[in-house]
Parts: structure tokens; C-alpha cells; sequence
């Protein structure tokens, strides 16, 4: 029984180096020098005494590979002990990918994975597990775009710059990231309804909150100012002036009036402990219609919460670091104790010859792909399903160039009106829709077949023998994608619960969108080189079948992964 139990665990590759560390680590006396009193730098950390391969050529004769840099540190001459070997070689079990082999090379220890039981425990036993979150947190977080806040006024699409952009993009990735893992996730600030910005995200397929205009936040600012005027981190000079002059009240009252209160953020986050901040935060003058506007939406969004411990993220760009920093510390001075700021800060985005706001980057990106469009399909691009078509991919295009960019470095654009969005060829957002769109032509295609008579359905997983998948391409998709999907969408969770390192946050919001540009890659080859709806013999059902289950599976991987990014996948071309 423990055995089944053990059988049904999701396979993982964290799981799977951590038990393979463990067995080859072993107990300290199996370990070379440890008599000699050697201190713990010559017993290497767990997660660098294995790597996972990845590349295809190396796929070709390893899964995971000890170096034998690492053999030496443990083992006199490198030599693994057979009774280690035959530790390592056993595993199975917790998650651990079944373990067929294993040599000792010149470049270490070699292990190669049972692939087909990999293949029947992934594809018969069901892949729900692979597609979500390895685990379901808890917690709430307030993901909060400065970008959008009035200054005065409302931005528009006009007035929102491209750096701007990337971190409105950054936000909603981040919050549907979150959402999946569980988390409770809150967007500020409230747009109005009504407004072109609202309705520009609407385009991008982005649902921003959004609320009647005409419901004011003019109560909650008015707290805020006065929580801040009562602040014990006040500056007091204007109460110098009135004890020195006559009249002094009076003129003190006009410089409030004037922006004139000043909050001493050095003192607050010295004395408060928040580490990572600004040294030359200094004083900050308090401007009603800019920073408690701000302080009042950040309010807003936490007001019905109940969670004792709520995480915001601030979006900003490095542009607007040090203002949001300033924010940041003035809703502390405010008294708002129960929230952890952290601070995701983006690089800027350059485009060298042009200049861009938001609303003309999208409009010449969506001609741009309106042509290509026409250029590669002809007289078909017409109608409202070619108009929705080059709505999602438009907003691919522009999700991907932005995001698929480590977050603190810059981007740089080609907005050149004679360049073009390309339809063929590794590009992106437009790339990473087409191969989607190839795999629901495909079930299209089977299905269509399925009604003809040609094909029988689809069998449970659990009556296929997976030894039928030899072709290194579809291995190449199991272990580098399916198996390893659930714990990247982990990570974005993780990073935010790490302690230290101060206000800001590091967070590998690109790897989404380069998974899903390496998976097209592979699919494409794949695809390109084998031809899965064979001829309809019964002898050739059984590979065809484990083909489909396997492409059936990628098939809902794209759909978990664009979800991320908000995009709908394209069914057909």
C-alpha cells in the first residue's frame, strides 16, 4: 500500500536532486578526510553536488550528473563506493524520478532516469499535479502600481511611457502568479471606470479594478492627513516660527496649505528597523494631491482586509524608486504597521531613434502584426475572429517584449515603423501563440479523423505502453517542461517570503515567458521532424495514442502558462 502511495507523488525534480544528494552524501565517516577534522566547506551544499540536464546533446547520454569536482570532495580519488552506488541507484519513491543507471565518466557521475516509467507516472497517472503550484499558500498581497495613481490627474495612454508600461505588465503577471499559488491578491489603485486608461489595459487584456469616478476618496485622504500631521515624526519647524514671531499660527497654517508639512523619513525607518531604505530619504514635504492621494488608495486596498500580515509590492519603475521609497515611508509615518512593503523595481525601457508613449507603442505594434498577418494568410485576415486574433497577439507581442527581460534590466525596443512583427521564426509572444495554435489544429485534425472512422478514441493512459516514445524530442519535452512547470510557478511566492536583503525584491519574473519561448522551440522542432497522426493501422495506434497524450499534456501546459500572462490561447490560424 505504501508502495501505490509512494507511485502516485508528482514526480520533481527538487525532490529528486535533494534524495540523490542525500544518498551520495551519505553519513560523515563514508566521507574522504573527515578524520582528519576537516571543517564543513569540504562537505558541498546538497543542491551543487547534482545538476538536472537540460540541452539536447546531453540528454543524449545523462539525466543528472554528479561533477567530478564534487566526487573529489567527497571520495578519495573521485571513486564512489559501491555501497553508495547501489543507494543512489534504489531510489524510488517521495516524488524521486525512478533512477534506470548510472557510470562513473571523466565527467563525473553519469545517472540515466527510467523514461518510460517517467512517462507512464506523468501521462497515465494524470497531470493535474503538473500543471499548478506544488503547494497552495496562504497570505494576502497588494500589488500596487504607482504608474497609475493620479498626479494630479489620471494617467493617460498618452501620458503613460513606456517604462510605465513594463511596470503595469510586471504588476498583472505578478498578480496572476500569486493568485495561482494562493494567494489572496489585491490591485491599487482604483481606476476610474470610465477613464482611456481603463478601457487602453482593457485592450491589453489586462482587468484593472475600476470604480464609479465619481466615488471619492476624500474622507480616507483626510485621515491620512491628519494622521500625518499627528505623526511623531513631524517635523516642527513651523512651530519654531510660531513661538518667534507674531502671527505665526497663521502663516504656519499657509504653509501646510502649501505642502508645508514635512515628515522626517530618516528617523522613521532608523527607528522602525526598515532595512534597505534610501539613506538620503531625509525630510519629505507632504503634497495633498500627490502623496496622500497615494496614501489613501494604498489605505483603500488594504480596508477590508483581515489578514493580520499583509505583503505589498510595490511596482515602480527605477525612474520613480525613490519617490515610491518616500511613499513607502510616509504610510508608515502614517501609522500603517500592519503591512511589509517590499519594492520590485524595473528597469527602463530605451528605444533608440524614437520616441513612444504607451498608447502609439501599441497601436504600431498592432499594424505591425495586422500586416504580417495579411502578409502570410492574404484575403482571410478580415472580419471580427481576424480582428480578436490580432488583439491577443498584439498584446503577446507586447507581454513578451517587455517581460521576457530580467526585471532590474533595461529593454530596448526596435519601434523603427520598417521593422515588423514576424510571423516565422523564434519571436516571442507572436511564436509562443502560433505553436499553441499548431496544437489545437492538431486535435482538430485527430478529431475530424476520430468522426471519419479513421482513429478509435484516445485510450486511458493505463492501457498504453509507453516504451513507444524513443524520440529524443519527446523527452526532451517531459523533463525540461511538464515535470519541471510546477515548481517554477512556485518561485514567485518564495521570493517574497525570503527575510533581510532589505526593501527591495528580486523576483524572476522573466522566466514565464523564456519557458514558454524554449518550449516552442522544442515543440516546433519536434513537430516539424515527426509525424503524429500516422497512417490508421491498429499496429501503429499505440505510439500515435502516447504521442497524443503527451501533446494533449503540452496543451494544457500553454494554457496554465499564458494564463499567467492573461492571454487566451489561439485555437486556430
Amino acid at each position: 500500500m505504501e508502495e501505490n502511495i509512494e507511485e502516485l507523488s508528482p514526480l520533481r525534480i527538487t525532490s529528486t536532486v535533494r534524495a540523490l544528494s542525500s544518498a551520495l552524501r551519505g553519513k560523515r565517516e563514508h566521507v574522504n578526510g573527515s578524520s582528519r577534522g576537516k571543517s564543513d566547506r569540504m562537505f558541498p551544499e546538497p543542491e551543487k553536488l547534482w545538476f538536472k540536464e537540460s540541452s539536447a546533446k546531453n540528454l543524449r547520454n545523462r539525466d543528472f550528473l554528479s561533477p567530478s569536482t564534487m566526487l573529489n570532495t567527497l571520495y578519495a580519488d573521485g571513486q564512489v563506493p559501491p555501497a553508495v552506488m547501489s543507494r543512489v541507484l534504489s531510489l524510488r519513491g517521495g516524488g524521486v524520478l525512478p533512477v534506470a543507471g548510472g557510470e562513473v565518466m571523466g565527467e563525473g557521475l553519469r545517472l540515466r532516469v527510467d523514461r518510460v516509467a517517467a512517462f507512464r507516472a506523468v501521462l497515465a497517472g494524470g497531470t493535474t499535479e503538473y500543471l499548478k503550484p506544488s503547494s497552495q499558500r496562504e497570505g494576502c498581497v497588494v500589488l500596487n502600481c504607482p504608474a497609475l495613481h493620479p498626479k494630479p490627474n489620471t494617467p493617460t495612454p498618452d501620458t503613460l511611457s513606456l517604462g510605465q508600461l513594463r511596470t503595469v505588465l510586471l504588476t498583472d503577471h505578478m498578480g496572476a502568479l500569486l493568485r495561482r499559488q494562493g494567494f489572496e491578491v489585491y490591485f491599487c489603485p482604483t481606476l476610474p471606470e470610465d477613464s482611456d486608461v481603463a478601457a487602453f489595459l482593457q485592450a491589453l487584456g489586462i482587468d484593472w479594478p475600476t470604480a464609479p469616478a465619481h466615488c471619492a476618496n476624500d474622507e480616507r485622504e483626510e485621515k491620512i492627513q491628519k494622521a500625518l500631521e499627528n505623526s511623531p515624526y513631524r517635523e516642527r519647524g513651523t512651530e519654531r516660527g510660531r513661538r518667534t514671531s507674531g502671527g505665526g499660527g497663521r502663516k504656519a497654517a499657509e504653509e501646510e496649505n502649501e505642502g508645508g508639512l514635512r515628515i522626517n523619513l530618516k528617523r522613521v525607518f532608523q527607528e522602525e528597523g526598515l532595512l534597505g531604505y534610501d539613506p538620503t530619504l531625509g525630510t519629505c514635504k507632504v503634497v495633498h494631491r500627490d502623496s496622500v492621494s497615494h496614501l489613501a488608495q494604498l489605505d483603500l486596498s488594504t480596508a477590508d482586509i483581515t489578514e493580520t500580515m499583509v505583503t505589498v509590492l510595490h511596482v515602480t519603475s527605477c525612474q520613480d524608486e525613490f519617490r515610491q521609497q518616500q511613499i513607502a515611508v510616509l504610510w508608515r509615518a502614517s501609522g500603517a504597521t500592519h503591512s511589509q512593503q517590499r519594492h520590485l523595481v524595473c528597469g527602463p525601457v530605451k528605444t533608440p531613434g524614437s520616441h513612444l508613449t504607451a498608447a502609439q507603442y501599441l497601436q504600431l505594434r498592432k499594424g505591425q502584426m495586422k500586416e504580417a498577418s495579411e502578409m502570410k494568410y492574404g484575403d482571410k485576415v478580415e472580419g471580427q475572429t481576424w480582428d480578436d486574433i490580432i488583439k491577443v497577439m498584439t498584446s503577446a507581442t507586447v507581454r513578451f517584449e517587455l517581460l521576457s527581460t530580467v526585471h532590474t534590466s533595461p529593454v530596448t525596443l526596435d519601434v523603427q515603423r520598417e521593422g515588423g512583427v514576424s510571423t516565422k521564426g523564434p519571436r516571442g509572444g507572436v511564436f509562443v501563440m502560433y505553436n499553441c495554435a499548431r496544437l489545437h489544429t492538431l486535435f482538430d485534425s485527430y478529431e475530424r479523423g476520430v468522426e471519419k472512422g479513421l482513429y478509435p478514441e484516445i485510450p486511458d493512459g493505463s492501457q498504453l505502453d509507453f516504451s513507444a516514445l524513443k524520440e529524443e524530442g519527446e523527452w526532451l519535452l517531459l523533463f525540461n517542461y511538464l515535470i519541471p512547470f510546477s515548481e517554477l510557478l512556485d518561485q514567485s511566492g518564495q521570493s517574497l517570503d525570503c527575510e533581510g536583503g532589505g526593501a527591495r525584491v528580486n523576483i524572476k519574473t522573466e522566466q514565464i515567458c523564456k519557458f514558454l519561448v524554449s518550449l516552442s522551440k522544442d515543440f516546433s522542432s519536434y513537430y516539424n521532424r515527426v509525424h503524429v497522426l500516422g497512417e490508421p493501422l491498429p499496429h501503429l495506434f499505440n505510439q500515435m495514442f502516447c504521442r497524443l497524450h503527451l501533446l494533449r499534456a503540452l496543451r494544457e501546459l500553454y494554457h496554465r502558462a499564458l494564463e499567467t500572462l492573461n492571454l487566451p490561447p489561439i485555437r486556430q490560424l
